[in-house]
């Protein structure tokens, strides 16, 4: 069984991609420690893994485990932790409030923040592209997407910075409580407004929303409006900085897009697959006995996708371990990287996301042709407290 600690060690989170090699030529499925005492199993190929995130015998809610655990802690009481029918009707109505329509109308704005955050780092000459872009640019995005007024983005970013962090110890859990307290009233306050006041944002949209006769209760819309912010802040926040410290480190791709600008987006699919936001795919627990190639899984038990594993198989992608802007970012349906997940629960803010690593990606090379690295790569860290997301501490520049 592969110890807890191949997941959340520290020498496992600044390289996990030559584990991951390992062990899928060892085989596609391992047994894992993690949740401790419960079966849990770690999937680490594409053909499996794709097929295990769409799968109607694993569920994402945490009642089937076998072993008890806290829901909160994964995801409980928003869609990441619903299946259907809850989950098809809930997915519906927020689609219907944050559409593809709505994101684009975001771009000149988000263009706007972006080159705001840039000048900042053009007149200090340098830079923590975390610190000073990648976590601002998508805050400012997200709240004014919810209509947040500039004033309580300090307040949210306090919040995010609690709330995106798994709570592993008692004090931990008492932080996070506070902060979802406060989070939560802040957000009732905000429907309340809206329903009064409606506005274009997207809280009114999550109001109006319908189906028929159903809407989206209140707790629903806390939990929707609370993953919003967190997975798609976390997401697009690696994103950026994933991308750009790959890119970094190898200067001839980093030219090759700087001079063919019109590459971006697939470059940006191409870094996502490379080395994506999201280590690894929330829960999926067994409803039934069942069997992952050939690997006896029983009901109660966890399965973890690994999709940077799955996105670094060479069954799949030639030359995994190579960073390729020009390679064909979606070759088919059935040979896509998977950094969004795959199904019924593919990450509804993907387009956001999307959008936002390319105007930030593509506005660092245009505004920088001398951006480099202020420390040894060596010296980077990752974060690593037990989330799922795969991110750095920070990123020094010199522009």
């Amino acid at each position: 069984m592969l110890p807890t600690h191949l997941l959340f060690g520290r020498a496992f989170s600044e390289d996990p991609y030559a584990v991951y090699a390992e062990l899928r030529a060892a085989g596609p499925v391992h047994p894992i420690d993690f949740p401790p005492g419960a079966a849990a199993f770690l999937v680490v190929d594409h053909e499996h893994g794709r097929a295990a995130l769409s799968d109607p015998r694993l569920s994402k809610d945490t009642a089937f485990s076998a072993v008890p655990v806290n829901p909160e802690l994964f995801f409980g009481g928003t869609m990441l932790g619903m299946d259907p029918p809850d989950h098809t009707r809930m997915r519906g109505l927020v689609a219907k409030a944050f559409t593809a329509r709505r994101v684009e109308r975001l771009r000149p704005r988000v263009e706007e923040i972006a080159g705001g955050l840039l000048d900042g780092i053009a007149d200090r000459g340098e830079a923590d592209l975390i610190e000073d872009f990648a976590v601002p640019l998508p805050i400012r995005v997200i709240c004014e997407l919810l209509g947040v007024p500039a004033r309580d983005r300090a307040r949210f970013r306090e919040w995010t910075a609690v709330l995106t962090v798994p709570a592993l110890t008692a004090e931990a859990r008492e932080r996070r409580r506070e902060a979802a307290r406060a989070f939560n009233g802040y957000l009732l306050d905000v429907i309340a407004e809206r329903r009064d006041e409606p506005r274009d944002d997207l809280v009114s949209g999550l109001i109006t929303a319908r189906d028929g006769d159903a809407a989206l209760t209140e707790a629903e819309m806390l939990g929707t409006v609370a993953l919003l912010l967190i997975a798609g802040h976390e997401t697009t926040v690696n994103l950026i900085g994933n991308g750009m410290l790959a890119l970094l480190q190898a200067p001839g791709q980093l030219e090759l897009l700087r001079s063919r600008p019109e590459l971006v987006p697939s470059a940006v699919e191409e870094l996502l697959r490379f080395d994506g936001p999201v280590e690894r795919a929330s829960q999926r627990i067994a409803l039934e006995d069942m069997e992952i190639a050939g690997t006896p899984i029983p009901k109660g038990a966890w399965v973890h996708v690994s999709l940077g594993a799955a996105d670094r198989d060479p069954a799949v992608f030639e030359a995994p371990d190579r960073l390729d802007v020009t390679r064909a970012a979606n070759v088919g349906r059935q040979r896509g990287h998977v950094a969004f997940g795959h199904g019924p629960h593919f990450c509804l803010g993907a387009p956001l996301a999307r959008l936002e690593g390319q105007i930030a990606i593509g506005g660092l090379l245009d505004r920088f042709p001398d951006l480099a690295l202020a420390v040894p790569a060596d010296e980077l860290r990752h974060h690593r407290t037990g989330s799922i997301v795969r991110g750095l501490v920070s990123l020094p520049v010199r522009v």
